[in-house]
């Protein structure tokens, strides 16, 4: 029997283990539980546009003059009836008073002695109908026939489109005169005139509009869902059309102004109601003598046309998705 050896017992005892692998040894990791932020409420859609608003008032205060001087015209024009009552065309006082000279008619009187404060005031009245009703009429066929054109396609869209350039290539002042000159002169005519010749550039804007939506998820799951083809465009595709077709109605609104003032000036506007294009063309005779005749139906024109161009810029801010500016 060998002799027992307590060194070589006591090295083989302190000898290490031999190690695994690195890929072979687990080690368990302590559970941690994952932080995830709270995510914000979601803010009603209200509050954003208000928000963005606010955002364009503060960015340009001319949006807020604008809309003033658009708000003071328009209750200016309303309330002309009680603010002026009688006939704006009445002869009231001596002609050719410069304003300033009688408190009675602070604006002065033209060539016949009509007072010019309420011949502005009613023109406004008569403008702004002229300029809302021709938009309206002139979105209303544009709009429909775009639309058509837009949705649908193919043959209708080709038959559509020929029909919009069409009325393009005619100068439309002078289609705008002809249907003047041809029916009689009026409130109703010379906005379903103005109408006439302001609609195909809305067709072609909502024609673009419907092409590039209609091929988007929603209307395919609309149309997967049996929805007709009325019910798509109205309900599915026009309110994401609205925003640009909102921004060009208002400069539409400041056209029909301008073309209504033209046809007056020219002679051509209703003879039974006062407007400012026939202020200022009863005033032009005058004009080296007495300019504040054309002057302050100018005046109020351009007034009424810069007004309406800020607000469509302050529109076009707001409504257009493109834009990232801003808060949202």
């Amino acid at each position: 029997m060998p002799p027992y050896n307590n060194a070589a017992a006591l090295r083989s005892a302190d000898a290490p283990t031999p190690h695994l692998p690195v890929s072979e040894v687990v080690v368990p990791l302590p559970r941690v539980t994952p932080f995830y932020p709270p995510s914000p409420a979601p803010q009603p859609v209200r509050w954003r546009t208000g928000r963005r608003v606010l955002a364009v008032f503060a960015r340009n205060p001319l949006v807020l003059i604008g809309a003033t001087i658009l708000l003071l015209i328009s209750m200016v024009g309303l309330l002309a009836p009680l603010l002026f009552p009688g006939d704006p065309l009445a002869i009231v006082g001596q002609p050719f008073l410069w304003p300033g000279a009688d408190a009675a008619h602070p604006f002065g009187t033209d060539s016949l002695g009509r007072d010019l404060l309420a011949g502005i005031a009613h023109g406004a009245s008569i403008s702004l109908r002229v300029g809302i009703a021709a938009t309206a009429l002139g979105l209303l066929i544009g709009v429909s026939i775009g639309a058509i054109a837009g949705y649908f396609g193919g043959w209708t869209d080709a038959i559509l489109s020929r029909l919009i350039e069409i009325f393009q290539t005619l100068p439309n002042f002078v289609m705008l005169v002809v249907i003047v000159a041809i029916a009689q002169p009026s409130v109703v005519t010379l906005s379903f005139a103005i109408a006439i010749v302001t609609w195909p550039g809305v067709a072609r804007l909502s024609r673009a509009e419907f092409r590039s939506i209609r091929a988007r998820d929603f209307v395919m799951a609309a149309r997967s869902l049996g929805f007709g083809p009325a019910r798509i465009i109205l309900s599915e595709i026009l309110p994401s059309a609205l925003p640009p077709l909102i921004v060009t109605a208002s400069m539409m609104v400041a056209s029909a102004i301008l073309m209504e003032s033209a046809l007056s000036f020219m002679g051509l506007g209703d003879p039974n109601v006062v407007s400012w294009g026939s202020m200022i063309g009863a005033g032009r005779e005058y004009l080296r003598t007495a300019w504040y005749m054309c002057a302050l139906p100018g005046f109020a024109i351009m007034l009424t046309v810069l007004a309406l161009n800020l607000i469509g810029d302050a529109l076009n801010e707001i409504l257009n998705p493109r834009n990232n500016e801003g808060p949202r």
